[in-house]
């Protein structure tokens, strides 16, 4: 196993970690707004890791910097539609009973 290889298997796992403990975390919780927190850590941390674990297997490159983008844009598009969904919960008052 190379360097890489390693470091590769240790951000996709780390970014399946993000992606399970949010899927946990929005079976458990209840409400709207602790939902789209349970969400938070799978858009900005968990699918961007995986995006770079692909990167990083992949090699120095286009394809590789193709990865790392959308894995940018994966993070800043998660975060974007939750501020959004939070607005329109916080306008309809739809998010306080679950």
């Amino acid at each position: 196993m190379t360097a890489g290889h390693v470091t590769a298997l240790v951000l996709l796992w780390t970014g399946v970690a993000f992606v399970l403990l949010s899927a946990l975390a929005l079976v458990r919780l209840r409400g709207t707004p602790m939902r789209l927190h349970a969400l938070a850590p799978a858009s900005c941390a968990g699918l961007p890791l995986i995006a770079a674990a692909v990167a990083v297997d992949q090699g120095a490159g286009r394809a590789a910097a193709k990865t790392l983008f959308i894995g940018l844009l994966f993070a800043a598009g998660g975060t974007a539609t939750t501020i959004a969904v939070g607005r329109a919960v916080r306008r309809t008052g739809d998010g306080e009973d679950g």
